[in-house]
């Protein structure tokens, strides 16, 4: 999932303060409607949640909750699909792939303590744009990579995941790049996002920030959106060929490079 630096989350959670639940009937459609899409994209690709969610909730919703919000939602649609499909994940990548993932994660974490690496996010969303309109250029169908590759793609994907939220597609990539099978794919990467999350949701927890009653409730009105949207997905991503899928995987990961250049280009 794309996200906010998490200082900035900390530093104005307050402004939940004011946000009164329910939203008004037509802005919670709206946002619900958001949701679904966003989740749609989630259990095609097992990630890019934030980019749809993103802006749909920052229109109604102070931004500092957004992050710790999908976090929740994140974990919770993990949950469900490895729930529902565990048994096709890959476990042989997760053992190869976790570990990484976790010390990328700590370093990203020890990183995000010196500061706000800004060059980071761009080299990062450079990658990602330039990964994804290769592989859509019709060169080749899909990029296969040795079982070495777990380590520099996790590790990566773990300090970008504690930095900004963003580390999702690394894993995609990789797995695209091994599994053939869409659905144990999915599955997969949706493990791998659910152990991501997690680690944020912990940090989330410690800091106090779902003891903001407003946060839990509003994650669990849109709850049914995610788990619709979820269903939605894992059956679209059952119907589609390899090839059609990988496409799909790379026109996310294009978007969330373009997103990630624009968040720097912002600054």
């Amino acid at each position: 999932m794309g996200g906010f630096f998490l200082p900035a989350q900390l530093r104005t959670v307050d402004a939940f303060q004011s946000l009164s639940l329910p939203l008004p009937p037509w802005p919670l459609l709206v946002v619900c409607l958001g949701v679904a899409v966003a989740y749609v994209i989630f259990g095609i690709a097992g990630f890019g949640t934030a980019l749809v969610a993103g802006p749909v909730l920052a229109q109604f919703v102070p931004v500092a909750t957004i992050v710790p919000l999908l976090a929740l939602l994140d974990f919770a649609a993990a949950g469900v699909n490895v729930a529902r499909d565990g048994k096709a994940a890959d476990t042989a990548e997760l053992r190869r792939i976790v570990p990484a993932m976790a010390l990328g994660s700590l370093a990203g974490a020890a990183l995000l303590l010196l500061g706000h690496p800004d060059a980071l996010l761009l080299a990062l969303g450079v990658f990602a744009v330039a990964y994804a309109l290769y592989t859509l250029s019709g060169y080749q169908a899909g990029t296969a990579f040795g079982a070495g590759a777990a380590w520099p793609f996790g590790l990566v994907g773990g300090v970008f995941s504690a930095l900004f939220g963003s580390g999702g597609f690394l894993y995609a990539i990789y797995l695209g790049g091994r599994i053939a099978e869409p659905a144990r794919f999915r599955v997969t990467q949706s493990t791998l996002i659910g152990l991501s999350t997690l680690t944020r949701a912990v940090l989330f927890l410690l800091a106090g920030v779902y003891a903001d009653r407003a946060i839990l409730v509003l994650a669990a009105v849109l709850a049914p959106a995610m788990l619709l949207g979820t269903a939605v997905g894992r059956r679209v991503t059952l119907a589609l060929p390899r090839a059609q899928f990988l496409r799909i995987v790379s026109a996310v990961v294009l978007c969330s490079g373009a997103a990630l250049i624009w968040r720097y280009l912002a600054r």
